[in-house]
């Protein structure tokens, strides 16, 4: 039976303030337009959001080159020529080479879906504003088939964006908006205690106090994330890893060990190093 409602699950941790956003796009019919940092979550939410509430997830992950058009269709005409030209009867039909995109795999579905727009802040400038009308009215048309495909119900659409371009305010304008903010020290221990649950409690305590201390680090290229603590954590379990190695003054380990889940350039690394050792020097 499907929920009309998203409260979370027993694999996301969302905030309260997450789940108001969440269910306020649904009340109001509009996107759910999500920023935050890199590995907050963003794209795991529509996906927990379709599995809460029962609904099928349709997910248009964009590229660079990704356009506008090809969300709702694109008309092969390379195969409808190759076709004629071998004399197949399927030339007749022009629908037959109409390949349909996931804004009307989505207007289409039986079953109100939950549609990912994942990233949307890295196609071009000119991406959202060619989307406008077909989220507005929730409809299009195919020139080809002189066809009007209109959504038997709304979806419930969430957008994502890593903050790599500015949006165009007419975009905005028809989105409900959310940033998720960097968990803090709490809410991470409850992130991790999901996915670890019999994680022992000083191994834990102190690998959350190793990685905010990265984090907090000036000068940093990349800060680490939350999917990065989680592929560090079950390193540190695989490879059975005392607590006391995270947390030693050895001056010859001045990083964490298996660093290379949570420091991704060398850069950030050299700094790390740079700044912990001089931070023990003045302790000694």
């Amino acid at each position: 039976m499907a929920n009309s409602r998203f409260s979370g699950t027993d694999t996301y941790v969302a905030t309260d303030d997450l789940m108001m956003a969440v269910n306020a796009a649904i009340t109001l019919g509009r996107p759910l337009l999500v920023k935050g940092e890199p590995g907050t979550g963003k794209t795991m939410l529509a996906e927990e959001v379709a599995r809460s509430l029962g609904r099928p997830l349709i997910q248009w992950h964009i590229k660079s080159t990704t356009k506008a058009r090809q969300g709702l269709y694109e008309y092969d005409a390379v195969s409808r020529l190759r076709d004629s030209q071998l004399g197949d009867d399927r030339v007749h039909d022009i629908g037959n080479y109409i390949i349909k995109g996931k804004l009307w795999e989505a207007f289409a579905a039986d079953q109100q879906p939950v549609l990912l727009i994942d990233e949307i802040d890295k196609a071009d400038i000119e991406f959202p504003n060619d989307l406008l009308q077909e989220l507005d009215r929730m409809e299009f048309y195919v020139y080809e088939t002189q066809e009007l495909v209109k959504a038997s119900q709304r979806p419930i659409i969430i957008i994502t964006s890593n903050n790599e371009k500015e949006l165009p305010d007419a975009f905005l304008r028809r989105c409900f908006f959310h940033y998720i903010r960097f968990p803090d020290k709490e809410t991470m221990e409850n992130i991790v205690k999901v996915h670890f649950p019999d994680l022992k409690k000083r191994l834990l305590n102190d690998a959350l106090e190793s990685f905010f201390e990265i984090r907090e680090v000036p000068g940093l290229k990349k800060r680490p994330s939350t999917s990065e603590l989680l592929d560090w954590i079950k390193l540190l379990v695989a490879e059975d890893i005392p607590p006391e190695a995270l947390r030693g003054d050895d001056q010859r380990k001045i990083v964490p060990p298996l660093h290379g889940a949570l420091l991704k350039n060398e850069q950030d690394v050299h700094l790390f190093e740079r700044l912990l050792f001089m931070s023990r020097r003045k302790r000694v």
